[in-house]
């Protein structure tokens, strides 16, 4: 269903771009924005990974590291893009208190993952193998590749846009009419902008969906979104304040303030996530659930750990 959704979602973005296009400059000022628009983001769907945790200081992590939490997070992981079927992943860590996490790259052989030491600190190790499980979900939905289509289209039609502030639309008997090339100005990138960001909902759910399935119990996602949503909003991301057109990464819409299911939300409201995982769970049969991962790398004995953010008392998995 929600494949279904987004292709009418993108044939209607699509239709939008060629409306507008032929309202603007005809068939030759359509080609020019939409050229334009594909070599932007042709750039940024090769090195949108790069650029995206150089921007969150996203540091690469592995098995070796000597805080306990964060191999637990990296084997775990690992273990379930394996029990996926896909590539292993590059693994991440953001120094960030907000509880968050985000997949880039342009497909499963090039992806990476990346969560907030916020994220680690905050969730219990089975919560947090969920959240991956999401991430994976998206990257091996190739959600970043519908996504990058997707702002391609949206661009070229923002740039038609610009182009009609000083290409009026003419009538058939060649006439400007300024009337309607400020309304396309103004209105066709707003509805752009909502039919994009209503794909990227539909992407969140089918995530939430294929991660539950990955993660062996949708149960344990539902409780790591209630807890991150209820902290999300006290912890302030200043990175992505800075650049909120990243804000669509993140399994927990990252901005102040953005908590709201509406018309200009990259993300679905939380609680119809949290009810939609409970109702997948209630139909999903005891022997479709699997158990943990049993992930090499663990707790030591004793003693408190020190991270990224220095020292962390041990929880209950380390």
């Amino acid at each position: 269903m929600n494949h279904l959704k987004t292709f009418v979602l993108l044939a209607a973005l699509t239709a939008l771009f060629v409306g507008v296009g032929y309202l603007v400059g005809g068939a030759v000022g359509m080609g020019i924005a939409f050229a334009i628009a594909v070599a932007m983001n042709g750039f940024a769907y090769w090195n949108a990974d790069k650029l995206v945790l150089k921007h969150y200081g996203a540091q690469p992590v592995d098995v070796s590291h000597p805080n306990a939490v964060v191999r637990n997070y990296v084997a775990d992981t690992l273990a379930l893009a394996e029990r996926a079927g896909m590539p292993a992943p590059r693994v991440f860590l953001m120094e960030n208190p907000q509880p968050n996490a985000f997949a880039t790259g342009r497909d499963p052989h090039h992806a990476a993952v990346a969560a907030t030491t916020g994220l680690l600190q905050m969730l219990d190790r089975d919560e947090i193998r969920g959240v991956m499980a999401h991430e994976l979900a998206h990257v091996q939905n190739s959600d970043t590749l519908t996504m990058t289509v997707t702002a391609t289209i949206a661009g070229a039609v923002a740039m038609l846009a610009n182009f009609a502030f000083f290409l009026s639309p003419r009538d058939e008997n060649g006439n400007s009419n300024p009337i309607a090339g400020i309304l396309i100005m103004l209105l066709a990138p707003l509805a752009a902008s909502v039919v994009q960001m209503a794909i990227s909902r539909s992407r969140e759910y089918e995530a939430d969906r294929i991660g539950a399935a990955i993660a062996g119990d949708p149960r344990v996602l539902a409780r790591a979104l209630e807890k991150m949503e209820r902290f999300a909003r006290g912890e302030l991301n200043v990175a992505a304040e800075q650049n909120p057109a990243t804000a669509h990464l993140f399994i927990i819409n990252p901005l102040a303030g953005k908590g709201a299911d509406n018309l200009f939300s990259t993300h679905p409201n939380t609680r119809n996530r949290v009810a939609k995982l409970y109702e997948l769970a209630g139909g999903m049969p005891d022997s479709e659930r699997r158990g943990p991962i049993v992930a090499t790398p663990g707790a030591p004995a004793g003693g408190p750990t020190a991270g990224p953010w220095g020292q962390r008392e041990r929880g209950p998995w380390g």
